[in-house]
């Protein structure tokens, strides 16, 4: 699975770099070394510029929004079911009722500096289970993930009609088996999107029986592990010594 990962770009840079077209940003958001569910986070869709839920509008265009990270379905009653909706299987995420309609015409890419997985050591806590090592997994080149996402926009009903908050926007991540390299850490990853399958994964018109082949894990030796300190456990630590390496013995 994917349950933390860091976000440190400024928004101005992904703009450029995932070549949006609306520049605005709704809400900037400070750096995030330690990324959590129901946290904000950045995500870039394709939207009508002049549209909201569930308006007609103009032709897509590619923008850069905040999203809170645990998928709410549009039927939810409750928005608490979003922080069990963080990841989405690949292996069912087109059959899960609470992802098949945002597969559909709701997908996203979300930016990562990279993200955190718990490697089980052979020392055990007081409780006898394995201690967990966490290791930071980051493209080897230095650059930013594009991780395969869903969005749904939930309307919350005890809002009014013009409140400016009626609509909660959400996010979810699309996870894949990890390859020998990386599952020796974890045997989940999330999906990339590489630059040349953009357009395809983020246009609501691309035939949902084909989009699910746009994603692919990463390649080998694409990606770096390394074991980083243990106060990545703790939410309220963040800031980048999270991400320098640990030394081992």
């Amino acid at each position: 699975m994917c349950g933390r990962y860091a976000s440190s770009r400024r928004p101005e840079d992904l703009i450029e770099e995932f070549e949006v077209v609306d520049d605005r940003v709704p809400q900037p958001l400070a750096p995030d070394y330690n990324v959590a569910p129901t946290k904000e986070v950045y995500a870039v869709v394709e939207r009508p510029p002049s549209r909201e839920a569930g308006d007609a509008g103009e032709p897509a265009e590619r923008q850069l929004r905040t999203l809170r990270w645990g998928l709410v379905p549009s039927w939810a009653k409750d928005v608490k079911i979003g922080s069990r909706m963080i990841n989405a299987r690949m292996e069912t995420v087109a059959e899960k009722p609470a992802f098949r309609r945002a597969l559909a015409a709701r997908r996203c890419l979300l930016p990562a500096d990279g993200y955190f997985e718990w490697y089980p050591t052979e020392e055990l806590t007081k409780a006898g289970k394995p201690k967990k090592q966490p290791f930071f997994i980051r493209p080897s080149d230095g650059g930013t993930l594009a991780m395969a996402g869903l969005y749904e926009i939930w309307r919350d009903p005890d809002k009014a009609e013009d409140a400016d908050d009626r609509f909660l926007w959400t996010c979810t991540v699309i996870t894949t088996d990890a390859p020998d390299d990386l599952g020796r850490i974890h045997d989940r990853m999330p999906l990339m999107v590489e630059r040349d399958r953009w357009a395809a994964w983020l246009d609501p018109r691309t035939e949902k029986d084909s989009v699910l082949d746009l994603l692919t894990p990463a390649a080998p030796g694409r990606l770096e592990a390394y074991p980083v300190s243990l106060a990545v456990n703790a939410v309220k630590n963040n800031g980048p010594e999270l991400l320098e390496p640990l030394a081992l013995s």
